[in-house]
């Protein structure tokens, strides 16, 4: 799978990922807006291109009060997000060209209070899936939104992402509606956050077209 190739469908008006981009930013948005005063992190898993986070950040009224970190393994995709994000003016917002899926590349960032896990749960097992909902609790802070997506075709796994991450603490503040054609979820943890395993691998990407799934995450 060429990944920065698969990014060209979010400048496709009405495509299945400009949609769910449009919502996905939406929420992000809400999410700073109801977020406390002063400083804020937020991290964002597989970023790819940061389109979800950087364009929110660019104009948002909060855009100072947010350190991020993004972290992506693709190396162009990266660049494209290092890139967007200077040229935006958003010097706190850092891009690592690493793997998302290990804990150590979130160690001075978690807890964060916003964290993206949006283009994953499609390209990871199910067991992964709720894997990463068990690590959540160590990524986020009290109050923290999680924004994280998946498809709602047949074998629709959003019930049980919900039922995973409200069995650790999380409430649900908002669901796409089933027929939308896309899966986005938001939740809030109420918790203590946990402290982060570091050395740890939160999942394995696989790739939706490895997994033999012809839907996007």
């Amino acid at each position: 799978m060429d990944w920065q190739e698969w990014h060209d469908a979010y400048d496709r008006p009405g495509s299945f990922l400009a949609r769910r981009l449009e919502v996905v930013q939406s929420r992000i948005r809400l999410a700073l807006d109801d977020s406390r005063p002063g400083p804020l992190k937020a991290i964002s898993l597989c970023a790819g291109q940061g389109r979800d986070l950087l364009d929110v950040l660019a104009d948002h009224p909060r855009r100072d009060d947010v350190r991020a970190r993004l972290v992506e393994l693709d190396p162009r995709n990266a660049s494209i997000a290092r890139t967007a994000a200077a040229a935006a003016g958003l010097d706190q917002v850092e891009v690592a060209t690493a793997d998302a899926a290990l804990t150590e590349h979130y160690q001075g960032m978690a807890p964060a209070d916003l964290v993206l896990a949006c283009g994953i749960f499609g390209n990871v097992t199910d067991e992964d899936i709720e894997r990463i909902v068990g690590f959540a609790p160590q990524l986020c802070a009290t109050g923290a939104t999680v924004i994280w997506t998946r498809h709602r075709r047949a074998w629709d796994l959003v019930p049980a992402i919900c039922s995973w991450f409200e069995d650790r603490g999380f409430d649900r503040l908002w669901v796409s509606d089933p027929e939308a054609g896309f899966g986005v979820g938001v939740h809030r943890f109420g918790g203590r956050p946990l402290p982060l395993a570091l050395g740890a691998r939160m999942f394995t990407f696989v790739g939706y077209d490895v997994l033999g799934d012809t839907r996007t995450s």
